[in-house]
């Protein structure tokens, strides 16, 4: 059994996001996993792999890296975030459920704080009847504020209110920095159980990734998996 972090409160100062509010024009495009969510999910890329308009963060960033798109410059509170996370920051975009949609209960292979990478939300637009469960634990997350979601439990959102719910959602690579930035956090952990199965499934789609950060992680996930059949 580990003991994970399921989501925290960071300590990190939010801008006033007004200027992103001003700005939502025509060009969201829907996210890419229809088949997890009912309703109306949209993206908007503000730092994407080659600074195109793909809407997939792809935390292996390829062979192109990540750059900002031209939406960057146009919104100086995103910018100015982005700047001050001391930390390198992979993907960077808007996320707007839009009233009445749902996000279905899934999980974002090994996007987790322990394994190297961490999801920051911050809320941009929210309503009272937005439900985000992690691991069946709510989260209630309002604007001025930054929160970690480990992306790699299960997890899923309700947006039962009659506005939409937008966030800025930014994926960076865990540092010193960012641990220390953790350390100060209001965390919620859990106890989980490494799934065999599962685990098994997710090196193998690593390994067919093959470049030297899935390798790394599949390396990482087998001496996990050892280590755990070795406890039965």
């Amino acid at each position: 059994m580990d003991e994970i972090i399921g989501f925290a409160r960071l300590k990190i100062e939010v801008p006033d996001f007004s200027d992103v509010l001003g700005f939502l024009d025509g060009n969201w495009k829907p996210h890419f996993n229809t088949r997890d969510y009912e309703g109306g999910w949209e993206v908007l890329p503000i730092r994407s792999p080659g600074g195109t308009d793909s809407i997939f963060p792809d935390l292996m960033g390829g062979e192109e890296g990540f750059a900002d798109t031209p939406y960057m410059e146009q919104m100086p509170s995103v910018r100015k975030i982005v700047r001050s996370l001391q930390c390198p920051v992979k993907s960077v975009r808007l996320l707007n459920l839009k009233k009445g949609a749902i996000i279905k209960q899934h999980r974002d292979v090994e996007l987790a704080f322990e394994r190297g990478y961490a999801r920051l939300h911050f809320p941009v637009q929210t309503n009272n009847l937005v439900e985000f469960y992690v691991n069946d634990s709510r989260v209630i997350m309002l604007p001025d504020e930054c929160w970690y979601i480990n992306a790699n439990l299960p997890h899923r959102v309700t947006n039962a209110g009659n506005t939409d719910r937008i966030h800025l959602v930014i994926d960076c690579e865990v540092n010193d920095w960012l641990k220390a930035i953790f350390e100060e956090a209001e965390k919620t952990t859990f106890k989980q159980k490494i799934d065999k199965t599962q685990t098994a499934q997710i090196i193998n789609a690593l390994r067919a990734i093959d470049n030297e950060t899935s390798n790394r992680m599949a390396d990482e996930l087998e001496l996990k998996l050892t280590t755990a059949l070795n406890e039965e």
